[in-house]
C-alpha cells in the first residue's frame, strides 16, 4: 500500500463561521468540478491525496493557512460541496470527524450498492488505512477524523489526520489507491516528522509475529522511502512569513494583477471587466486547477487569494471571495454548453502569470503586500471571526523590492 504523504500541523481553537464555511463548499464544489472537467476524476483523488496540494486548497478557501482545523474545514466543505451532485461527478465524501468517521462503512457499502461497486472491499480498506495509522504505527498521534473519498469506477483516496495533546500538534495522513496492488505485499511508507522517541512499529519486519492479527508488511530502505514521501510542516506562529512563501511566484501573481500593461493584456484576452483584486485571487486559483506538483512546495502563498478567519495573512475579502466564486461558476457553465472552449480562459490564466514568473522574474514584498492587504481590506468586505474589519488610515505601498 503506498501512502502519498503526511503533514505535521500546530492545534488551533475555534470554528468556521457560517459566512465562510458557506463560501468555502461553493469554491470547493467549483474548483472539483473544474478539475473533474479538465482532468477526470482520478485526478481529484491524485490531488487530494498530496499534503501539499490539500494544504493550498485549504488556504485557497480561506482557511488559516497552518492550522490542524484545515483538515476538517476542507473535508466538510467537500462533501457538503460533492456529495450532492455525486451522480453527475462520480465522486463522493465518506466519513468525517468523530462520529461522522465511524459512519465511513455503512456510507461506503450504501455507495457500493447503488454504483456495483465492491462494498466490502472498500470498507476493508477504509479500515486497514486507520489500522496502521492508529495502531501499527504508533508515533503519539491518535485519529480523529477519516474521510474517504471514492469514485464511481472505485477509485478512492483517505484523508485522515490525528492529534497529540502532549505536543499540540496534529497529523494528517494522505492515501491513494491508484498503486494498490495488495495490503499484503507493497511496502508501508515510513511516517516522517518530529522525534517521538521509541514507538511501537507493527510495520517494522522484525514484529512479524504481531503483524498477523493486523496485516503483515514489507520495509523499504530509508532513501527509498524518503524519496517517496511528501511531508509537509507547518510552524507555530499565526502570520504568514517570508520562509513560507515564494515571493517570485507571488510577485507573479501581483505582476499579472497590477502592472497596467499586463491587465490590459488579460481584459483583452482572458476575463474582461474582472478588477485586479479579483484577478489576483482569480490567479491563485487558476493554479491550484492546473499548477503541477512542483508548485505546491509553499501552500502559504494561496492565503493571499482569500485570506484566512482568523485575519492572517489579511481578512477574508467576502466581496472578492464572491466574485471569485461567481467566475469560476461561469466558466463551468460554458464549458458544459462549449466543450471546445472549457476552463480555456482560466487556463491561459495560469500559463500567463508562470511566463511572467519565469521571465520577469518579480520579487514581491511580503510585509508591503500583507500591509496592502490589511489597509485595503475593508473596500473588499473584509471579514474574520470577529466580524467585519474597519478601515485603517491608508499610505500608497510599493508591492515589490
Amino acid at each position: 500500500m503506498k501512502k502519498s504523504g503526511t503533514a505535521d500541523l500546530p492545534l488551533h481553537g475555534g470554528r468556521v463561521p457560517r459566512w465562510l464555511s458557506q463560501r468555502m463548499t461553493h469554491m470547493g464544489r467549483a474548483i472539483v468540478c473544474a478539475i473533474v472537467e479538465e482532468y477526470g476524476q482520478s485526478q481529484v483523488l491524485t490531488r487530494l491525496s498530496d499534503p501539499f496540494w490539500f494544504q493550498a486548497l485549504g488556504c485557497v478557501l480561506g482557511m488559516d493557512w497552518h492550522s490542524s482545523g484545515i483538515t476538517t474545514s476542507v473535508m466538510g466543505a467537500l462533501k457538503g460541496a460533492i456529495n450532492p451532485i455525486a451522480k453527475d461527478l462520480g465522486l463522493y465524501v465518506c466519513g468525517g470527524r468523530g462520529k461522522y468517521s465511524r459512519k465511513t462503512p455503512q456510507e461506503l457499502q450504501d455507495y457500493s450498492d447503488t454504483k456495483g461497486l465492491n462494498g466490502v472491499e472498500l470498507v476493508r480498506a477504509s479500515k486497514l488505512s486507520a489500522k496502521v495509522d492508529n495502531t501499527c504505527i504508533q508515533d503519539g498521534f491518535n485519529l480523529y477524523l477519516h474521510s474517504f473519498v471514492v469514485s464511481d469506477k472505485g477509485e478512492w483516496a483517505v484523508i485522515q489526520q490525528g492529534m497529540n495533546n502532549q505536543t499540540s500538534t496534529a497529523r494528517r495522513y494522505h492515501w491513494h489507491s491508484a498503486s494498490v496492488r495488495s495490503f499484503v505485499s507493497d511496502p508501508h511508507t515510513s511516517i516522517i516528522g518530529p522525534n517521538q522517541g521509541t514507538i511501537v512499529n507493527l510495520s517494522d519486519k522484525r514484529a512479524k509475529e504481531n503483524q498477523q492479527g493486523i496485516v503483515e508488511f514489507l520495509t523499504q530502505k530509508p532513501d527509498t522511502q524518503l524519496r517517496e514521501l511528501r511531508h509537509l510542516v507547518m510552524g507555530k506562529e499565526h502570520q504568514v512569513s517570508e520562509a513560507y512563501v515564494n515571493s517570485k511566484r507571488l510577485g507573479a501573481v501581483l505582476v499579472t494583477a497590477y502592472e497596467k500593461q499586463c491587465s490590459q493584456f488579460v481584459d483583452a484576452l482572458l476575463l474582461p471587466g474582472v478588477g485586479p483584486r479579483t484577478l489576483q485571487s482569480l490567479a491563485l486559483v487558476s493554479e491550484v486547477i492546473y499548477g503541477a506538483p512542483s508548485r505546491f512546495d509553499d501552500p502559504a502563498r494561496f492565503s493571499f487569494a482569500h485570506g484566512g478567519k482568523d485575519g492572517y495573512p489579511f481578512p477574508v475579502p467576502t466581496k472578492v471571495y464572491d466574485e471569485s466564486i461567481a467566475l469560476l461558476s461561469q466558466a463551468l457553465n460554458r464549458a458544459k454548453v462549449d466543450r471546445s472552449e472549457k476552463m480555456r480562459s482560466f487556463q491561459k490564466l495560469h500559463k500567463f502569470t508562470t511566463a511572467i514568473e519565469d521571465t520577469l522574474k518579480p520579487v514581491a514584498n511580503m510585509k508591503r503586500v500583507i500591509e496592502r492587504e490589511q489597509q485595503q481590506s475593508h473596500k473588499y468586505g473584509g471579514m474574520t471571526i470577529h466580524g467585519p474589519v474597519k478601515p485603517p488610515e491608508a499610505r500608497q505601498l510599493d508591492l515589490f523590492d
